[in-house]
């Protein structure tokens, strides 16, 4: 049985015309969403695009909303969707996606990483870190999309194997099986590196 949703109060204010609530759920979930859509989407320009265009989705559909799920699993299929939909109209263009995807840091902060080296981070630590970063992150690009969805889910949004289940529609051994194996690709293709550093400080 799925706990009460803390977010209800709030969708039911909104149902009955409460902008301000809504904006207070976008203020809520705005940062988590961006971070779901840019490990889908890895142009970092597309991203505010993408989420406002899933908040704008969102706020359309609420009043259908039933509260049979969470209101941000049912936000966040949105937005895997809303991405999904992105990505199909973007494939053509790989090329400059991936050459933004090589430029994008996960972390707002990231790009302060070198300035910011404390005792013990040489440049070739910092190096390392950021090659491994770059193969994680060009292992998750290569899964299918619902191994990569639900990596993604998982390991970045945090989210429970049952909240994943919901979310995709699937059953949670499904959804383990999934996880698993996009696991087993990420770690065969960080193997190699990680021999080839081994005895070397991160």
């Amino acid at each position: 049985m799925n706990a009460p949703d803390a977010d209800a109060p709030l969708v039911e204010r909104v149902k009955r015309g409460d902008v301000k609530a809504f904006e207070m759920l976008v203020v809520k979930y705005q940062r988590r969403i961006e971070r779901l859509i840019g490990r889908m989407v890895r142009d970092v320009d597309l991203v505010p695009d993408i989420a406002q265009e899933t908040f704008i989705r969102a706020y359309r559909a609420i009043p259908k909303f039933r509260g049979e799920s969470a209101f941000y699993t049912w936000l966040y299929r949105i937005a895997v969707n809303t991405a999904k939909k992105a990505m199909g109209e973007l494939k053509r263009d790989l090329l400059v996606t991936e050459s933004a995807r090589a430029s994008k840091d996960d972390d707002d902060d990231a790009p302060r990483a070198e300035s910011e080296a404390t005792d013990g981070e040489t440049p070739e630590s910092l190096m390392a870190s950021k090659q491994v970063a770059a193969t994680v992150n060009s292992a998750i690009d290569a899964l299918s999309q619902d191994l990569r969805q639900a990596i993604t889910l998982r390991e970045i949004e945090g989210l429970t194997y049952e909240e994943i289940a919901e979310l995709m529609n699937c059953p949670i051994g499904t959804v383990r099986s999934r996880i698993f194996r996009a696991r087993e690709a990420i770690s065969q293709r960080l193997k190699p590196l990680l021999d080839a550093r081994q005895g070397n400080r991160w």
